[in-house]
C-alpha cells in the first residue's frame, strides 16, 4: 500500500469519527421533538375530556332541574284539582243545608193542613172550605215531595229509633202489637234519604 494511499484511509476514518455523532445528535434531536408531539397530544386529550365531563355534569344539572319543575307542576295542578273538587262540594252543601232548612220549615203548616183536613172531614158545614184545604195541601205536598221530601210511615210498624222517636207507651193485649207504632202524635219526613224529623209515636207495650 502507497503512502498516498494510507492517508485516503486515515481522511476516511475521521470523517466517520466526526459525522457520527451529528447523526446521533440529530437522531436524538427527532426523538425529542416527537416526545413533545406526543405531550401536546395527551395535553389536548386530556383537556377534551375535561370539557365532555363538564358538559355532562351541566346536562345532568338540567336534567334534574326539569324533574323538579315537573314534580312541582303536578303538585300544583293536584291542589288545585283538590280544591276545586272541595270549592264545588262545599257550594252542593250550602245549597243542600239551605233547602233542608226551608222545607224543615214547611212542615208546621202541614201539621196545620192535616189538623185543619181532619176538623173539616167531621164537619158537614163548609164544604169549600174543606175542598180549599185539600187542594193547597195537595199543591203542598207534591212541591215538596218533587224536593225529595218523603212521609214516615210508622202506624203498625216497628219500632226503630233510626226513624221513630217513643213520646209515650201503651200496654196492649196483643202479643203481635207489643213493640210496635201503636199511634203517632206527629208524622216524620225524610229528605232525600235523611231524616228531617223523627215520627213521634206512642208505642205498644
Amino acid at each position: 500500500m502507497t503512502r498516498k494511499n494510507m492517508k485516503e484511509q486515515e481522511k476516511e476514518l475521521e470523517k466517520e469519527a466526526t459525522d457520527t455523532p451529528e447523526a446521533e445528535k440529530s437522531g436524538n434531536e427527532g426523538k425529542k421533538e416527537e416526545n413533545q408531539t406526543t405531550g401536546k397530544e395527551c395535553d389536548g386529550g386530556k383537556e377534551s375530556e375535561e370539557k365532555i365531563e363538564s358538559l355532562e355534569k351541566q346536562v345532568q344539572e338540567l336534567t334534574d332541574k326539569i324533574a323538579k319543575e315537573k314534580d312541582s307542576y303536578i303538585r300544583l295542578m293536584a291542589e288545585f284539582d283538590n280544591f276545586r273538587r272541595r270549592t264545588s262540594q262545599e257550594k252542593l252543601d250550602l245549597v243542600s243545608v239551605a233547602a233542608e232548612e226551608t222545607i224543615k220549615g214547611l212542615l208546621p203548616v202541614l201539621d196545620d193542613c192535616e189538623r185543619a183536613m181532619e176538623a173539616l172531614s167531621k164537619s158537614d158545614d163548609n164544604p169549600a172550605a174543606k175542598e180549599g184545604t185539600e187542594l193547597i195541601y195537595s199543591k203542598l205536598t207534591g212541591y215538596l215531595q218533587s224536593k225529595g221530601l218523603n212521609r214516615i210511615e210508622a202506624m203498625g210498624a216497628e219500632f226503630d229509633t233510626d226513624l221513630h222517636e217513643a213520646v209515650a207507651q201503651f200496654p196492649v193485649q196483643e202479643e203481635d202489637k207489643k213493640g210496635k207504632v201503636f199511634d203517632v202524635v206527629q208524622t216524620g219526613y225524610t229528605l232525600n234519604g235523611k231524616v228531617v224529623r223523627f215520627a213521634k209515636v206512642v208505642v205498644g207495650i
